[in-house]
Formats: structure tokens, C-alpha cells, sequence
């Protein structure tokens, strides 16, 4: 037995050294088939670059597989994110199949290991992904079986300390998952197989539409899900989450479309605690939760159903629906705990649009002790045309409701009563309110956080609704009083306003605010508030008064004064200071008697009235109208431009978009959509993308989101310039214009070194010297820096030669070098008129004659902004030019190329130009070799065309 033994081990010993010796070996003998056949399979299958720095072929790295591991991977997007990353990893490694590589000589992968990864997934507001770099094979049945190479037949994916971020503009979702770690497993190369996933996630947020549901939130996920890779569909048959304390299941199946997702998903955490559910709130409500007993069952249930697709602008309906069960809240510092509360709530969101939201909370009650009771129920169904029905009944103490729910950082007390009862339709733009009567009143309030060492205190409001007939005539609303006091300073407000469809107001408000100090006490992170709001003001009128003209019965009167009032729009990068605001309210007119405010570098100077105040303010609808004189030092447009970067973080969520997807454009200028302003403007100074334009005047206004300048002067590169013109943002990123500008005795040189957009409407400007005058017209859109899209221009206009010299010219001088005449390198052009037609890239020139010693050449035909030629010169003979030689130039305006006794060079195919979407379909380039007919032909159109243009543009400026 003891040599049986001995020799059994032995065996086993040599068994076990040859084993870990072809360990060694294995990847020695490969390596070159390894990565070979890996770089191979990358090149071929994936359309995005791959960089990664070495290969390793092991197997140590994840016993007892033989993987080829890659360092450093770094995958980038698809088009058009060919620059950005799209994976990132420290390690990738693939399990090989170690019978084929030995016995066939194939790389056969059937394990993927990915550890300490990034993946950044992103859909562009358009709809464009950065993640379509899979290039698919051939179709099966078309496959050569007797070709070897790298296949995958994977049964193991093993994630290991990933940060995800998929970020979807399209669809306005976030998701954001830190800390992950997954494990699946099946056969995932099968047409259809069950993937069993474990799925952990430590830091994960999620928002829709820019409002966070989920952040930082931990989270566990044990899942089995069906996948037909032929149908691209996922059927969720086990799945159990879990999202910090809060369980939950689901089941139902997930369609990737072509262009988009079919979702049929059901969620449901049945039979938890509301202790449960509260630890799915913010991380902010979560230490409170901590130090607060909280009992009662919940159950929370919800489906997402439907398809998502951009194109066709379809979304998913969302339903769901809570449930809380005598509930209880308790403190150890509070009297009394609170109570049998209860809730029902449900939730419909048809097609995720919050115009066809419906609410049904069919209770929500609590008692704190027999004295303080709270009971709601509300329906409601639409958002800005809404069908609500609520009653809501309660009288509490807020001291008691304070020290039961164990608020950290925030004490209130007062005597809170309410009794609400409506039925019926709200529609602002139909006039109609739901029947309503009802108060709600608060006796000595108070008010005080950690943030701030006083509190508000002595709060007391009376206020009152009631409607009897669901129309804005019987609306009645009465405030008598609210007041309060802040730092020793009492405000009293005191409203009476009935009949909202005429409304008759009485309104006082008294009181000075440090609104500063104030916002601290409610203090939010990332915001920025401060200075003093004084009022004195009596409003006393009706609204048909001021819009019927009948302004002798209005009483409107008072002072309104702010100092140092910081402000923000959501489409202006910067933060608007105002310094010092004295306003008087004068019946119909509210004036500006003293008005200077700071924009970044820029400042301004008010002084005017705005008209009719009060109903813009009362029905927040319509424009403000208004006269006043704007005076200013210094404006700088490029500080306006949407997507510069400044401080303020309140920004729309279009203009976010438009940032994260053109991270180095500077975006164009929106005008606000609700002002109807006349300005008589006076600026010393305005600078525009590195140019300075001195001493402007004239008139300007603002209208329906566009701005018109009319007769307004300036002076630029020392010339004086009159120009009419009209500007208008269509997106964050696009605008268009028209304008008709008149310059006179400018110096070329200065203009060509110091304006951009002459430099590329007029090449041949760096070859003339002197002074010239300017007539013209034009019409275009601006890109997203807010320079013109020369393929967008069309209009036209005159250029005088008042007294130049045009000194080698390369057009004109290849012709000089042909014909032996030195001169055509310093024609004489002085006062020649030049006309010039502009569209789709295209310049049309105007027949225009000039001297050449003894000859009398002239010029006409088509040049592109890009410098292609097809001209015609004439040269006109001895005397007075009557015998013309014709010369065609061809080439470019670097290049050009000629062709004597022709009158035909070789048209030029007009640029293609999408207005709609802001997009240049196709380059102007060179049209095929056409016969002399056919080609004037083509001309006479194309100038009939730009001549079209230049009468377009003169009439919009006109209207």
C-alpha cells in the first residue's frame, strides 16, 4: 500500500509540475497568434480607434483561465465622437478556449474580464450615439466555414469597479452609476439565452428632464433575463433589486428598435416599512431618518410601457402608484408622535408629457393629537389646461408638527388652519377656474435655521378664495394681511383683487427686505442673492382702464427702490448686478428714474418708462411694452453669447445640452421673447469678436424675440457706418439676420487686416490700397460662434473705388504676363463702381470697365467665397476699346488660369444650403465642361437669382 501510495503521488506530483509547466510555456509558444489574431479581430469589428499600451497572455491573472489581457485600454466613440472616449479601462482581459488554441490554432473567446473601467455612453440631442462602434460580419450563410481567426462564444462577463454614465439628451435622462461590480453569466453567444446577472452598484443617481429621482443611492440587483439577440429583445424573468433598504421586483421585457426602445416593464416593493422608503430619498433627508422613529407598511408599485424614439417623437407611458398604511412618526422631543397617517396616491404620465399628467391622491390624513389634524384629497388631470377636484381640511400646530418630525436645522411655530375646496377647469389662456371657497390662515409664524442667527418672525396671513361659477369673472382672492418682521423691519402686504377676466385690484405694499440676509435663512448651495428691496407702493385700479386708455381712473402710485441686486435668466451666462433702481409707479407707467447695472465688462444706463406694468405682471403672458434711452461706456455682445462660460448655473436645459455637446462654441445671443422696447441707444464703445466699434447712435428696439436697428451709426476702422438691421435666435446654437449697411471712405488695408468677414467676402482686398465706399445689402445665419455661414448670405450691393490702387493682382496680372503689359499689375480703377450679387457662395459680379495704360479691359462673371473663378475679361483695343479681346479666367483666386479668345471659362455649382436645419448639404465645386450656350445660360440664371435675393433682403429690412 505504501509503494501504491508512493507512486500514486509521484504521478500526481509530475502531473501537477507538467500542468503548471505548460502554464509557463503556453503563453511563450502563442503569443504571436495571440496578438496577431486580437489586433485583427479589433480592426476589423470595431469602427472606433482602439489604443491600449501591452498584451498579456496568462494564467495568473484570473485562475485557472488562460486569458489575453490588455493595459490601458482606451476605446473611442463613433461618429461624430471619434475624439471623445467611450471606454476606458485599466485591465481587459479575455478568456481563450484552450483546446482550440492548441489543437486548431483558433482564438476562441468565452470569458470577458474588465476591471477599474469608464464608460462614458452619450446621445446627442439629435439622436446621435457615440456608442455604435460594433461593426457586424457577414451574414451567416455567406460565411466560409474553413476560414481560422478570432471568435467569441462568451459564457462569463465580469465587471469590476466600473463608473457607468450614459447620458441621453434626446431623451433628457442622467444615469449615473459609480463603484460598480457585475458578474454574468450563459451562453451569450447563443441566439437566445438566460443571462444571470449580480449586479452591485455603491453610488448611483438617476434624473429625468434635469430633476433628480435617485442620487447616490446603493444598490443590488439579482437578475435573470432572456436574450434573443436575433429580435434584440430582453425578458426580465427574475429580478429583485434592492435600493439601499427598499426591495423591489420586477418583471417584463425591454425591444431595441432602430431608432430607439419598446418597453413593457412592471415594478413593484410590496409589504415594506415607510422606513424602507424614506431610504430612497435624497442623501439630504437621510441623516434626519436616522434620529426619527418611523412605523407603518407602504407599498409602492409602477409601470413603464410603450416605445421611445426620437424621430418619431414617441415616449413611454409611466404609472405608479403608493400606498402608506397606518403610518407613524415619532421623536423623543415631541409631546405627541404623529399618527394614523395614511396615504393613496396615483400617478399617469401617458407619452412622459406633463401636459397630460394625471395626480389622484385619494388621501392623504395624519393626527398630531386630537386638537391637530391634516386631511387632503386631490385630483388632478393636465398641467396648463388642469381638471382638479381637492379638499384639504386641517388645523396644526407648527411647533408640535416641528418637534414630531425632528427637523434638524429648522424651527417653525405658528397656528396653521386651512379649508379648501375646488372643482373644476384651470386654463389660463380659456380664463376659466375651478368653483372654489376656501382659506387658509396663520397666526404668529415664525421662522429660524441654523443658517441664519435671527428668525422671520411675527408672520401673519389672512388670506381667502372663492369662485362661484368656474369662470375668472367670480375669482376673488383677498390678503388682509400678510406681514411680517426681519431684522426690525416689518413688510405689510394687503391685496383685494376680484374678477380676474377684468381685474379690480386694491393692493398695498410696505416694508424694506435685506433680500441677502433673508435668502440665508433658506440658504441653497450654488446660489447667489443678495441686496435691499425697498417699497412704498398703492395700486388701485382695473386692467380695461389702462388698456382702453382710460388712465385717469387708474390710482397707481409709489416707489419701488433696489440696491445691489444680483440676478440671473437662464439664457445669459453671466449674472446681472443692479446697482441702484429707483422706480415711481405713475398710474399706467412704471419709470426708471434712476437705473445702472453691471454685465460682466459691460454697463447700462436706463432711463424711460415701461407701459401697462401691472396686467403683464397680473396675467404673465403677452409683452412689456416701453420707451427709454440706454446710455453705456462699454458692451461687450461676446459675453451674451449663450454658451460662454460665466457664473450663473441656473441655465435652461437646452442651453446645458448645447454647451456639453459643442464644449469650445460660444453659442449666438437670445433676445427675451416677452419685450416690445423702443431704445434710443448711445454707446461709447461695443466690442464684437476682437473688433471695436466707437460711438454708436440711433434707434433700437426689441420685438417678439428679435432685435431691429434702424439708422444707426458708428464708427468703425475710422469710417462712419450707417446700417438697418434685424437679428433673431432660432436655438442656442443658430441665428440668422438681415442687414443694409452704408460705409463711406474706408481705408481697404484697415478693413482687410481688422475685420474677419471681410477678409473672407473680399480675398482680393489684400492686393488694393486706398479708400472705398460701401452700399450693400445681405440676409444669413449665424453658426454656433456666432459667425456668419457664407453659404447662407444672399443680397447684394455697390462697392465704389473712390481713389485705390489695385497692385498685383494675380487675375490680372497672369493676363499682363501673356500680353507683355506691365500695367495690368497697377490698373487705374479709381472711381469705378463694382456690383456684386451674392448667393449660395456664389459672387456675381456686374460687367464694370477700368484703364489699363491704353486699354480699357472690363470685367464680369462668378467667383466663389472659396476662390474659385469663372470671369470674364474683356481687353478692350485702341481707340476708346471698341475691338474687346475676350479672356476667360478660370483657376482660383491664388492660381488663376486663362484662356485667350474665349468667352466661356467653366461655371461654378452653386453651394446647397438647408436653411431649416442650419446645415450646408454640399460645397460649392466646379460644374463638367459645358457647351458656351449652356454655360450663359446657367449664368443668366444664377445672377437673376442673387439680383432675386439682393429684393429680398431690401423688402424684410422695409417691413
Amino acid at each position: 500500500m505504501k509503494t501504491i501510495a508512493f507512486k500514486a503521488l509521484k504521478w500526481f506530483g509530475i502531473f501537477v509540475a507538467f500542468i503548471l509547466l505548460l502554464m509557463f510555456l503556453i503563453p511563450l509558444l502563442f503569443p504571436g497568434t495571440i496578438s496577431k489574431q486580437v489586433k485583427v479581430f479589433a480592426n476589423k469589428h470595431l469602427a472606433g480607434k482602439l489604443d491600449y499600451k501591452k498584451t498579456h497572455l496568462t494564467f495568473f491573472r484570473h485562475f485557472p483561465s488562460l486569458t489575453v489581457s490588455v493595459d490601458n485600454l482606451i476605446l473611442y466613440g463613433s461618429k461624430p465622437f471619434v475624439s471623445d472616449t467611450l471606454l476606458s479601462a485599466k485591465e481587459v482581459a479575455a478568456g481563450i478556449n484552450l483546446k482550440s488554441l492548441i489543437f486548431d490554432g483558433e482564438v476562441k473567446i468565452d470569458e470577458i474580464y474588465v476591471g477599474d473601467a469608464y464608460a462614458n455612453v452619450f446621445v446627442n440631442s439629435k439622436g446621435d450615439a457615440n456608442y455604435n462602434v460594433y461593426v457586424s460580419g457577414p451574414d451567416k450563410s455567406s460565411k466560409d466555414t474553413t476560414e481560422k481567426g478570432t471568435s467569441i462564444r462568451l459564457d462569463l462577463i465580469k465587471f469590476r469597479n466600473w463608473h457607468i454614465k450614459y447620458n441621453d439628451h434626446s431623451a433628457k435622462i442622467l444615469l449615473d452609476a459609480q463603484g460598480l461590480d457585475y458578474t454574468g453569466k450563459g451562453g451569450l453567444s447563443e441566439d437566445i439565452f438566460d443571462l444571470k446577472t449580480d449586479l452591485e452598484i455603491n453610488k448611483l443617481d438617476f434624473s429625468l428632464n434635469d430633476i433628480y429621482y435617485a442620487q447616490q443611492k446603493f444598490l443590488h440587483a439579482d437578475l435573470i433575463t432572456r436574450i434573443n439577440t436575433n429580435a434584440l429583445t430582453l425578458v426580465l424573468r427574475k429580478n429583485e433589486l434592492r435600493i439601499n433598504d427598499l426591495p423591489l421586483k420586477f418583471n417584463g421585457w425591454v425591444s431595441i428598435l432602430k431608432e430607439g426602445y419598446n418597453l413593457d416593464i412592471n415594478a413593484a416593493s410590496e409589504n415594506t416599512t415607510i422606513s424602507d422608503m424614506i431610504s430612497v430619498l435624497p442623501p439630504q433627508y437621510l441623516e434626519w431618518a436616522k434620529d426619527t422613529k418611523l412605523e407603518g407598511q407602504s407599498d409602492l408599485f409602477f409601470t413603464l410601457k410603450g416605445k421611445f424614439s426620437k424621430p418619431k417623437d414617441l415616449k413611454p407611458r409611466l404609472t405608479a402608484r403608493l400606498f402608506v398604511k397606518d403610518g407613524k412618526i415619532s421623536s423623543s422631543k415631541a409631546p405627541v408622535p404623529m399618527n394614523n397617517l395614511n396615504l393613496d396616491l396615483d400617478v399617469d404620465l401617458p407619452s412622459l408629457n406633463p401636459e397630460q399628467l394625471g395626480v389622484n391622491l385619494k388621501t392623504l390624513s395624519f393626527d398630531l393629537g386630537t386638537k391637530n389634524t391634516f386631511r387632503a384629497v386631490v385630483k388632478t388631470k393636465g398641467l396648463s389646461e388642469m381638471d382638479v377636484k381637492a379638499d384639504v381640511k386641517g388645523a396644526l400646530s407648527l411647533s408640535i408638527l416641528n418637534e414630531t418630525l425632528g427637523l434638524k436645522d429648522f424651527d417653525m411655530k405658528g397656528l396653521l388652519k386651512a379649508d379648501l375646496k375646488t372643482n373644476g377647469l384651470f386654463s389660463m389662456e380659456k380664463k376659466l377656474f375651478p368653483k372654489t371657497s376656501g382659506y387658509i390662515n396663520l397666526k404668529n409664524g415664525w421662522v429660524k435655521t441654523s443658517s441664519y442667527p435671527n428668525p422671520i418672525s411675527d408672520i401673519n396671513l389672512a388670506a381667502s378664495v372663492n369662485n362661484t361659477d368656474g369662470t375668472f369673472g367670480s375669482l376673488m382672492v383677498k390678503i388682509d394681511p400678510f406681514k411680517f418682521d426681519f431684522e426690525g423691519n416689518p413688510v405689510f402686504i394687503h391685496a383685494d383683487l376680484q374678477n380676474f377676466e377684468d381685474l379690480l385690484y386694491k393692493v398695498r405694499v410696505k416694508g424694506l427686505l435685506n433680500i441677502g440676509k433673508i435668502y440665508q435663512v433658506f440658504a441653497k448651495k450654488g446660489l447667489d442673492v443678495s441686496g435691499l428691496v425697498k417699497a412704498d407702493l398703492s395700486l388701485n385700479g382695473r386692467q380695461s382702464y389702462a388698456s382702453n386708455g382710460q388712465y385717469s381712473k387708474l390710482d397707481n402710485k409709489g416707489t419701488l427702490i433696489l440696491k445691489n441686486i444680483k440676478a440671473n435668466t437662464s439664457y445669459l451666462p453671466k449674472t446681472f448686478y443692479l446697482k441702484e433702481g429707483n422706480f415711481e409707479f405713475q398710474n399706467e407707467k412704471m419709470w426708471f428714474r434712476k437705473f445702472y447695472a453691471t454685465y460682466g465688462k459691460s454697463d447700462f444706463s436706463l432711463n424711460g418708462y415701461l407701459d401697462n406694468t401691472i396686467n403683464y405682471f397680473l396675467e404673465r403672458k403677452g409683452s412689456l411694452h416701453g420707451n427709454f434711452a440706454l446710455q453705456s461706456n462699454f458692451i461687450l455682445i461676446d459675453e451674451f453669447m449663450a454658451l460662454k462660460s460665466g457664473d450663473n448655473n441656473d441655465k435652461s436645459l437646452d442651453i446645458k445640452y448645447a454647451k456639453a455637446e459643442n464644449p469650445k462654441s460660444s453659442g449666438v445671443v437670445i433676445v427675451p421673447k416677452n419685450l416690445d422696447v423702443s431704445l434710443r441707444l448711445k454707446a461709447k464703445k461695443v466690442g464684437f469678436k476682437g473688433m471695436t466699434i466707437n460711438q454708436i447712435g440711433g434707434t433700437a428696439s426689441l420685438e417678439k424675440g428679435q432685435i431691429y436697428l434702424k439708422k444707426t451709426s458708428f464708427d468703425i476702422i475710422g469710417s462712419k457706418m450707417t446700417i438697418d438691421a434685424r437679428y433673431q435666435d432660432e436655438s442656442p446654437l443658430t441665428a440668422n439676420f438681415d442687414v443694409a449697411l452704408k460705409v463711406l471712405d474706408f481705408d481697404v488695408q484697415r478693413a482687410y487686416k481688422e475685420i474677419d468677414m471681410v477678409r473672407e467676402l473680399a480675398t482680393s482686398a489684400k492686393d488694393v490700397n486706398g479708400i472705398v465706399s460701401l452700399d450693400y445689402k445681405l440676409k444669413g445665419d449665424f453658426d454656433q460662434n456666432m459667425m456668419p455661414i457664407y453659404p447662407s448670405l444672399e443680397g447684394g450691393g455697390v462697392v465704389n473705388l473712390r481713389d485705390v490702387e489695385v497692385k498685383n493682382l494675380k487675375m490680372l496680372s497672369v493676363i499682363g504676363d501673356n500680353v507683355g503689359a506691365d500695367a495690368f499689375n497697377n490698373p487705374d480703377m479709381k472711381g469705378v463702381n463694382i456690383e456684386t450679387h451674392i448667393k449660395n457662395n456664389l459672387i456675381h459680379i456686374e460687367e464694370f470697365k477700368f484703364k489699363v495704360s491704353v486699354l480699357r479691359p472690363s470685367i464680369s462673371g462668378t467667383t466663389s467665397l472659396n476662390g474659385l473663378l469663372d470671369i470674364l475679361v474683356k481687353v478692350g483695343l485702341p481707340p476708346a476699346g471698341w475691338i474687346a479681346i475676350p479672356v476667360a479666367v478660370i483657376g482660383t483666386a491664388e492660381k488663376p488660369k486663362i484662356k485667350f479668345f474665349s468667352r466661356t471659362g467653366q461655371g461654378i455649382l452653386t453651394a446647397i444650403y438647408n436653411r431649416k436645419i442650419n446645415k450646408i448639404i454640399r460645397e460649392e465645386k466646379r460644374a463638367k465642361e459645358k457647351s458656351p450656350a449652356e454655360q450663359r445660360k446657367e449664368k443668366r440664371v444664377q445672377e437673376k437669382k442673387a439680383k432675386t435675393a439682393e429684393k429680398t433682403v431690401d423688402k424684410n429690412l422695409n417691413d
